[in-house]
């Protein structure tokens, strides 16, 4: 406080000082004349040089007030790094160092404020702008007026039951207040510490919202335990002096965290049932009895979807701020009518009974896939598998994993039997993918793989070293490196910030990059691993720069599961190349698993006397490589791409302390004094390491002097087991054979006029009548993929499970499906084009026309008439426009992990293409039989068996160029494509037949 009481008098004396001093002692600085040409000639007095050096001092205050409102901004609204002010320099640093401390001494005065605060509150009762402030979330009685004493309370203990009459007014009047957690806007999702800083002033804070929430059952049945793990809908107390909050009696807090909401009087009458939102559908070719009845009403606006990972608290700066969430508003019950309908969410077999008063209490979450599925008589089976909310917060890490998962399925791709698909996982196995696609965050990869690999070929190329990179930050806006020494000249597309400590990479330069141009760039940091989140993006360390050992303290099960996600991460990311990844202390079967995972880069040992010897012999290539190369460190060496495989690193990670004898010979090999091609984790306390990362119970990750206090990323031996089940279903061999096509009546085909028009084979589209927010398109575009995928109706509880596999309350959810019914419409007989059937189940109407569907018809259809069989597959063919569900947006359709749709559409569609290919050959259309492989192609891009089918249509052609053309695009996708690492061996010996010398150059 004295530093900042300093620091703002420092500012006052020159902000207001300065001018009035040289007002008072030289007066205005404005002339009180123009300026003439015998001024430029006239002799200069002593006179002449002190309006000069008044003016300079004028200007040099003008830049310092510049400097002031830029930080001062900067401070306030939290922008991250502050712009630059020309020709500053040193001046901007001298008010940034002021300007933080006078901006601290408010801060500090926030802490001691909920003191005054509560005592003021119990003597003066609410403030008279409380009512005004709050979200409206739900209806409460109003508070009597005039309220006691007390009255303003926010303490959690239960009422009082046992005072007698004499206490219950005033236990009526006692009240709290309350706030519920927005949904995820994008990528920005609400923390504890941007909730503090919103409704108490201060972020740092957030601690005294978790205490008073700490272990509370919330509404979705979980609880509150780590600080940094909240969930969009829960019910957070806060302190008495928070604003924007909803005022609420204690007594109904139980019920607010329960239930979301007050709990109804047994003697009020039970809200509607939720199958009156949408009509039932007539049988077919009949009008419906309520034709002219209007359509649902649209007034009902739910909650967003609870559809991401949690965002943890943030450290106090950082390089960007997200935008707050829009105000949450509560969605209103369906109007009641005048007859009771039966419950359609209930059992078939109880229809006929007297629908049951409906319980408050959230119903179960389904899981994904086979789980998911319903039993013949109508029931559901749904065994409860927990969310893995390890790997759904590991972006990077899901992007890499789910990349190596690519390339095994493609490797069963190229090894599947026609009509078969490759099996699909099952169980916790496909949970996890499930998490790994809501994940997934694959631009930021490619951002943090392309960006490095361009900087050092710039680097290079400026005969330049690469600089030591100490930590990193992956925001949505940018990349952001810290640098030791600071270097205010990075290469182009990188900007330089906070006088060159860190390099920023604007995220929209990845456009401007050629993945092939960078193929043969050295990764130049392959040890960046996630450390974990704060409220702005992902912080990543690098392994090597430590020069030495990085100990890492806490828990034994939550260290062991920061070094799982460390290792899994290290073997599945895309910004390194070979490397060598030696685990020690993991137990049989979870190395075994990561081996199988990455065979190629890691090895389990039982004990580090194991891996001793390995290491000590790498660091003396890497000793000897240096020598031999003359580079000063393995950076230059990856910098100018000599010696190459020197400089592949070797990473060591140890889940169990060492014995002392074998730390003491592990510190000597890791004191090298420069940065070597190695890094060593190891678990527990170790005298003399380089680096010590503390984390505690809750998940907090400190990382010593580096100052990163994050959200750790871990991945618990359940999740880890999981991963390893998808990798081993991917390497099996046998796969599942198709199911086959029953006869049906045909589909809502294109030359029929169909109200709805839903395209799943390629880039998703939906043609509706109705209107649609686009604020909400991509939710209510996930949900009537999913009905469109399953023809036989989907019960609402599953359908919930699948587009919010976190949870969300049956008002949210029932909403969701009246906007959609609302955005579909009726069809031209007046019947409604989304409705529920006579078992419970949401329907799509037969005038509602899904491609997919027709695709299957038509292949159907072609085996029923042989005759006719080249024209229905060419008609089928013809409905394929790319891979299926193209451009879906990020962490969505997570179910696709077990659904069989993504298998069976895939293996058809090429299935169809070859078939169509081989008949048009055997036809001598070579051209039909280039189109039919071209339009399997665009389903699957990199099945080479099409790629043969196309090769050999060019070559019947009889045009050589049309082979060196089909040869050229596949040339371009083995460089690009990062699922393909060579051909197969049938494509390379079909290529040396039809054109010998395709290894050579393309002419240019």
């Amino acid at each position: 406080m004295l530093a900042g009481l300093g620091a703002l008098l420092a500012l006052a004396a020159l902000v207001v000082g300065v001018p009035v001093a040289l007002l008072l002692v030289f007066g205005s600085p404005l002339p009180d004349r123009l300026p003439t040409a015998e001024d430029l000639t006239r002799r200069l007095g002593p006179e002449s040089v002190v309006s000069v050096l008044v003016a300079c001092v004028w200007l040099a205050w003008l830049q310092l007030v510049a400097c002031v409102a830029v930080e001062v901004h900067a401070g306030i609204r939290g922008v991250g790094v502050p712009a630059r002010v020309p020709l500053a320099g040193g001046l901007q640093s001298l008010v940034h160092r002021l300007v933080v401390a006078a901006l601290l001494l408010f801060t500090a005065t926030t802490a001691v404020m909920p003191a005054f605060s509560g005592r003021d509150l119990l003597q003066q009762g609410p403030p008279p702008a409380a009512a005004a402030q709050f979200q409206p979330m739900a209806a409460t009685a109003p508070a009597p007026p005039g309220p006691p004493p007390a009255a303003a309370t926010t303490n959690r203990a239960a009422p009082d039951v046992d005072g007698g009459a004499a206490a219950e007014p005033v236990r009526r009047t006692r009240t709290t207040k309350i706030y519920r957690v927005q949904p995820p806007q994008g990528r920005h999702h609400e923390s504890l510490w941007e909730i503090a800083d919103k409704c108490l002033g201060d972020g740092r804070r957030y601690r005294e919202i978790y205490e008073l929430n700490k272990g509370r059952v919330q509404p979705d049945g979980s609880k509150l335990t780590i600080a940094s793990l909240i969930r969009p809908g829960w019910i957070l107390e806060l302190p008495p002096d928070a604003v924007g909050a909803e005022v609420v009696p204690v007594e109904d807090l139980g019920d607010y965290y329960r239930y979301g909401e007050p709990r109804p009087d047994p003697a009020e009458p039970s809200p509607p049932d939720r199958s009156e939102a949408l009509p039932e559908a007539p049988p077919r070719g009949e009008a419906p009895p309520d034709a002219q009845a209007p359509a649902p009403p649209r007034e009902r606006a739910p909650q967003p979807p609870v559809t991401s990972a949690p965002a943890p608290p943030p450290r106090e700066a950082s390089p960007a701020t997200p935008s707050p969430a829009p105000p949450q508003t509560r969605a209103p019950q369906p109007p009641a009518t005048s007859a009771p309908a039966p419950d359609r969410t209930e059992h078939p077999a109880e229809a006929q009974a007297p629908a049951p008063r409906r319980s408050p209490e959230p119903e179960p979450r389904p899981t994904a896939g086979a789980e998911r599925r319903e039993a013949d008589d109508g029931g559901i089976a749904l065994p409860e598998l927990s969310w893995p909310h390890g790997l759904a917060a590991a972006s990077l890490l899901a992007a890499g994993v789910l990349a190596a998962l690519g390339r095994r399925r493609r490797e069963q791709m190229l090894h599947r039997d026609p009509g078969t698909m490759i099996p699909r996982p099952e169980g916790a196995a496909a949970r996890a993918e499930e998490g790994l696609r809501v994940a997934r965050d694959e631009e930021g990869a490619r951002l943090l793989d392309l960006g490095l690999r361009q900087l050092s070929r710039s680097l290079a190329a400026d005969g330049r070293t690469l600089p030591t990179v100490y930590g990193v930050h992956l925001g949505t806006e940018s990349l952001d490196l810290w640098i030791a020494p600071a270097d205010p000249n990075p290469p182009e597309p990188w900007l330089s910030f906070d006088d060159g400590q860190v390099w920023r990479l604007p995220a929209h330069a990845l456009a401007e990059m050629d993945p092939a141009e960078l193929g043969d760039v050295l990764a130049p940091y392959p040890g960046l691993v996630s450390l974990g989140t704060n409220r702005t993006g992902r912080i990543l360390v690098d392994l090597e720069a430590a020069h030495g050992l990085i100990a890492v303290r806490g828990p034994a099960e939550v260290r062991r599961a920061v070094l799982a996600a460390i290792a899994l991460e290290l073997a599945t990311n895309r910004w390194s190349d070979h490397m060598r990844i030696t685990l020690v202390g993991f137990g049989v079967e979870l190395g075994r698993s990561l081996a199988e995972i990455a065979p190629d880069r890691v090895r389990a040992v039982p004990t580090l006397h194991d891996a001793l010897p390995e290491l000590e012999a790498r660091g003396e290539e890497v000793r000897q490589a240096l020598a031999a190369s003359g580079a000063d460190s393995v950076l230059t060496g990856r910098c100018r791409g000599v010696f190459g495989e020197a400089w592949m690193p070797h990473y060591l990670i140890m889940a169990d302390p060492p014995a002392p004898e074998e730390a003491d010979r592990l510190l000597a090999l890791a004191r090298t004094g420069q940065r070597t091609a190695a890094g060593y984790l190891v678990a527990g306390e170790v005298q003399g390491a380089a680096w010590t990362w503390d984390v505690d119970a809750e998940g907090r990750l400190h990382a010593g002097v580096l100052g990163f206090d994050v959200a750790a990323q871990l991945i618990g031996e359940e999740q880890y087991a999981a991963v390893a089940d998808l990798f081993r279903t991917a390497s099996r061999r046998d796969g599942a054979p198709l199911a086959d096509l029953a006869a049906g009546e045909e589909p809502a085909h294109a030359e029929h006029r169909c109200e709805v028009d839903i395209r799943l084979l390629g880039p998703i589209e939906i043609d509706a009548p109705g209107p649609m927010d686009d604020s909400r398109r991509d939710l209510c575009t996930e949900i009537l993929v999913y009905l469109a995928t399953h023809p036989g109706g989907v019960h609402p509880t599953v359908l919930g499970g699948a587009i919010w596999p976190r949870g969300v309350s049956t008002a949210v959810r029932d909403a969701c499906i009246a906007r959609v019914a609302d955005w579909l419409g009726r069809d031209a007989r007046g019947r409604p084009n989304l409705y529920y059937d006579d078992r419970g189940r949401i329907r799509l109407g037969s005038q509602v026309r899904v491609d997919w569907a027709v695709f299957r018809w038509l292949i159907w259809r072609s085996a029923a008439e042989p005759a006719s069989e080249a024209a229905y597959l060419s008609c089928a063919l013809d409905l394929v426009r790319g891979p299926l569900l193209a451009d879906r947006p990020r962490g969505r359709y997570g179910w696709l992990a077990a659904d069989p749709l993504e298998y069976e559409a895939t293996a058809r569609v090429v299935d169809v293409a070859h078939r169509l290919a081989v008949m048009r050959l055997e036809e001598g259309d070579a051209r039909g039989a280039a189109r039919a492989a071209r339009a399997g192609l665009r389903m699957a891009p990199g099945d080479e068996g099409l790629w043969r089918d196309l090769l050999r249509a060019a070559h019947a052609t009889g045009d050589r160029t049309q082979v060196r053309t089909v040869v050229e695009e596949l040339r371009g996708r083995l460089g690009a494509d990062p699922l393909i690492d060579q051909l197969q061996p049938e494509t390379e010996a079909l290529i040396e037949e039809l054109m010998p010398y395709w290894r050579q150059p393309a002419p240019h």
